[in-house]
């Protein structure tokens, strides 16, 4: 029983640190998402489900999705559900769990769908995305996103995983990246993405893969920090790739711009 009360204890702090929100916040992050879905081509309706009007646009529709699923809440008397995960836990602590499984999806960008990857999408990328600081899951891979990686992703200093490979992104890779200093994943191959590899992204801690083949990338692979353990594959397919730089020997921008 003691047990069993400190995973709700635990539980119930790590909700509230991520539900009680300003309303500014909530607000912000709204906008964000709304400035999101406008900018995107979405011919199977997998955004239909977001709403921007809400104050905390995240959590209340994984509220309103887990009432959907979990009819018998409802039948229970706990007829608003913006509530149910602080009363209804006390005694249902597997309800309570798969809440709070629910609520994790205010941190992965899908609402609700785990992640938008494959998901027919085109468009662009927003600046708004910046706005997102609880975001941990950037997930776009494998639609048809044009454009540029915008700076502001810079911004999200929860992010874990940034997977937008199979796209049709253009640019260079935005140096702000390297601010990302819990980002484990980092997936941007296959787009068109041309210019240096960021040498801030060395100094990412966390980093653990790293995958930027089949672009257009310039200059020399950096060798130092989290790519000490990056396999050359990761990066092939670059025709103007150098290979890896050999430090004090060789010139990173050489013929890359």
């Amino acid at each position: 029983m003691a047990g069993k009360n400190l995973l709700v204890f635990v539980a119930l702090t790590i909700v509230s640190s991520v539900l009680v929100l300003p309303t500014a916040r909530g607000n912000s992050e709204g906008d964000a998402l709304s400035a999101l879905r406008r900018s995107l081509s979405d011919p199977d309706n997998v955004l239909q489900s977001w709403d921007p009007n809400l104050v905390n646009p995240c959590y209340e529709t994984a509220a309103k999705f887990a009432c959907r699923v979990q009819p018998s809440i409802e039948e229970k008397g706990f007829q608003d559900c913006n509530t149910i995960i602080f009363v209804y836990a006390r005694k249902y602590l597997s309800v309570f769990t798969f809440q709070l499984l629910l609520n994790i999806h205010c941190m992965v960008l899908g609402m609700g769908n785990g992640d938008l990857g494959n998901s027919n999408l085109s468009g662009h990328l927003v600046p708004e995305l910046g706005k997102l600081e609880h975001l941990q899951y950037l997930e776009l891979y494998k639609n048809n996103i044009q454009g540029s990686i915008p700076t502001e992703l810079g911004n999200l200093k929860s992010l874990i995983s940034l997977d937008l490979y199979n796209n049709n992104i253009s640019g260079k890779i935005p140096p702000s990246l390297g601010n990302l200093k819990s980002l484990v994943f980092l997936r941007l191959n296959d787009n068109q993405l041309n210019g240096p590899i960021p040498r801030a992204l060395s100094s990412i801690s966390t980093l653990k893969v790293v995958d930027v083949s089949n672009n257009n990338l310039c200059g020399t692979i950096p060798t130092t920090g989290p790519f000490e353990h990056i396999p050359l594959n990761n990066f092939e397919n670059n025709p103007r790739l150098e290979g890896p730089e050999l430090q004090g020997l060789a010139s990173y921008d050489t013929n890359c711009s």
